[in-house]
This record gives structure tokens, sequence and C-alpha cells, in this order.
């Protein structure tokens, strides 16, 4: 293993690191993600006959989905039955040899299997853990299965999201699963820093990070907005309450535009924009709190406007008058944007689908960081394409000790 977090050359940041996974779905794995985009070697571990359920996700042909290609991306898959003392004893080997673990599990499932935190930090004491889960590690309610989309309820975004007369709704994203990856990345690096300082620790090099208090922590002041104002969010579709004017207009081909005019100086240029000095010269309406009182004034001002007329002739106005705006896009826009394509936000890549190569779209990496880019190498393997490779090189394992493993896995 190398500590090399320092950026030389043209080499990748996390160039020498290396990672394995203990995890499926979308947290731990979004994590893994962005530590293979930056360089760092990451060992998937799936289990026998199927592997990572997210493979099946949004599938409609092919045996692979789109989803774990992207979220599978630049990692090596092996096969490893850890419910089995010898899929075990190979993941100890494996995570002996790597920088970072990432798992998310329910918590004591590692414990249960022997590969808790005190044994393999035992085996390799230098090993950070990054350790996601619905609740946490700690708690009364640390043992409660979780999923992104109870954590989303749990930390209240749920009973904010959609229309006022409709029950709650949610983003059409794994919002709370790839925050909390978010979170463990940066907990694994803040750790990975220390000890590349030199800094003493002094406590377990072991990242606790819950679905829930991710999704929290984005909402703001939530709870300081009850104490201090007895305010309780509600659900108000596209507007936020006493911003205004923000949210989506219709064009006058049924497009759509966002625009966010709710800065005092940006509101009065976004009013001459539209032609309405009157309103840009209203001194009381130079308040966040006077706007708020005249919402339907003002978004009745903005969808006259923007309904004379076409979406790209709207976006250009206010480029012009420098209001931040933006397309409503859908996939196929985006695909084609040529800022996307610009800044290689969409890469394409040959897969395999239904025994034919396609070429497809895929996002690229974030963030940048000039000289030292992330890549694409290769979309999400296929299940236990590296299972030989790593099994051999890392865990000292022969052909025949690999074959009996695989034997006694598929049983």
């Amino acid at each position: 293993m190398t500590q090399e977090l320092h950026l030389e050359g043209n080499t990748l940041p996390l160039q020498g690191i290396r990672v394995l996974e203990l995890g499926s779905f979308i947290a731990a794995p979004f994590a893994a993600r962005l530590f293979g985009d930056f360089g760092a070697e990451v060992i998937k571990i799936e289990k026998p006959q199927g592997g990572d359920e997210l493979r099946d996700w949004r599938k409609t042909r092919g045996t692979t989905s789109m989803l774990f290609r992207t979220i599978g991306r630049n990692k090596k898959s092996v096969v490893l039955d850890l419910r089995s003392e010898t899929g075990r004893e190979a993941a100890k080997k494996i995570a002996a040899q790597c920088d970072v673990v990432i798992e998310n599990f329910r918590p004591g499932t590692l414990e249960k299997w022997g590969l808790g935190p005190d044994v393999l930090q035992e085996l390799n004491p230098e090993l950070v853990m990054v350790r996601i889960s619905g609740y946490g590690q700690t708690g009364p309610y640390k043992n409660r299965a979780g999923f992104g989309s109870s954590a989303e309820s749990f930390a209240g975004l749920r009973y904010i999201t959609g229309e006022p007369d409709r029950p709650a709704g949610r983003a059409a994203a794994s919002m709370g699963d790839t925050v909390a990856g978010l979170y463990g990345v940066i907990g694994a690096l803040m750790l990975m820093l220390q000890k590349a300082r030199g800094v003493e620790t002094g406590g377990s090099q072991v990242v606790d990070v819950a679905l829930y208090e991710g999704v929290f922590s984005l909402l703001e002041s939530l709870v300081p907005d009850y104490d201090a104002y007895g305010m309780i969010r509600q659900r108000t579709g596209g507007a936020l309450p006493g911003v205004v004017p923000t949210g989506s207009y219709l064009c006058q081909d049924d497009l759509e535009v966002v625009i966010g005019g709710n800065s005092n100086s940006v509101f009065v240029r976004l009013m001459r924009a539209i032609g309405r000095t009157d309103l840009a010269e209203d001194g009381t309406l130079l308040t966040t709190e006077a706007r708020g009182a005249r919402e339907e004034e003002l978004n009745g001002a903005i969808s006259a406007w923007t309904g004379s007329m076409p979406l790209t002739e709207v976006l250009d106005k206010l480029d012009d008058a420098g209001v931040p705006a933006g397309p409503v896009y859908d996939a196929p826009s985006i695909a084609v944007d040529k800022h996307y394509l610009a800044r290689d936000m969409i890469q394409t890549h040959e897969v395999v689908i239904e025994n034919e190569p396609e070429l497809i779209r895929f996002p690229g990496v974030v963030p940048k960081i000039p000289g030292h880019q992330g890549r694409v190498s290769w979309v999400g393997p296929e299940l236990g394409q590296h299972t030989h490779e790593v099994l051999r090189e890392l865990a000292g394992m022969d052909a025949d000790e690999i074959a009996g493993l695989e034997l006694q896995e598929v049983r």
C-alpha cells in the first residue's frame, strides 16, 4: 500500500490507493466510484449468483443495467460469498492490502461475519473504514433497516417535497444514498490526510455515516426556523417559501425555463429584462418579505413575458441581462448540449447489450482538477470479471484454490 496523497506530474490524485467495496445498491458503491474516478484501485465484492442487485435495476434489455454500468465504473468485480468461511478469509486477505474499506450493511452485520473494524484494523492498522447505514452505528434506531427513501422521510425532506394537496413526493434520483456516499468519501479523505500529515488521530479509523443525517444536513434552517419563528415548512410544489421570484415558467413553445431572480440586484435586472421598469424601480420590493407578499403578481408578470417567446429567445435575453436561468432538460437534451460536451460531461463507451456492442453515453467525472482530471477507464464490469486476478494477486491464492472456492460458492 502507498499513501501518496500529493499530486505529482499528471498522475490521478488517488493513484496508488486501494479501496475494498463491501457494499451493494447505491450508497457505498457511489462512494467507491468516486475513489475510482480519480485513480484508486477499487475492488468490489459481489455475492455469487446474481451479484449486486443494482445490476437488475431499471433494466429493459440485456443482462446488466445502465445504472450498474454507471455506478460500477472503474471497479474490479470479485465474486465472494461473505457468508462462507472461505469467502470471509479471502476478503480479510484483500482488506489487509487496502487503504480503505467501504460498506453499507446494517450495523452488526460485518461483526457477525468476523469482518468488523476490530478484526480488519488488527490485520491492517492503517486501514480506514467507511460505514454507511440508515441510522448510523449508534443510537436507539441503529438496528433498523434503512434505504435512501426512508432516510429522506426521516430527515424531513419528503415532508416538504411535492404539491401541497398531494402525498409527499420524492426526487427522481436516490438523493439520500448519493449524499451519504459523498460524506463517506469526505470522511475517509480527511482521515487519510491526517495520516499523510503525520497527525495522530488518537482513535478508531472509522467514518460513520447515517443516510438520514446526510439528507438532514442539506435542509438548511428547517429546525431553526421552527424554533425561531414557529414555522413548519410545508410542501409548496416548485416554489420555495419566501424566495421570490423563483421557479419554473412556461415559454411560447411549451418548454419550461427555471429562473432565479430572488436576490435584490438580480430581481431588478430581471424586471428590466421583462420590460417592467415600474417593478424594477419599486423600492418597496427590495426585501424578500415584500416580494413574497406579492408573489402572485410577480410570477404573473414573468409568466406573461416568457409565454410571449420561445425558450431559446428567453434564455438569450436572460443571459444578456445577467439573470440566472436554465432550461428544464430531459435526457435527450442533456446528451447533445454543447456545454455538457465541451466539459466532457457526456462520455461514450462501448457496452455489450444482448450480445452486441453498442455505443452508450455516460456521465463524466466531477470535480474538475486541471492537470489531474479524473477519468472513466471502463464502465461497470461483468459479474466476477476480476475474481481470478484479485484473488491471485492480493489473496495469494493459486488456480486450484480459486477453482475450489468457486465450486463451493455455486453450491
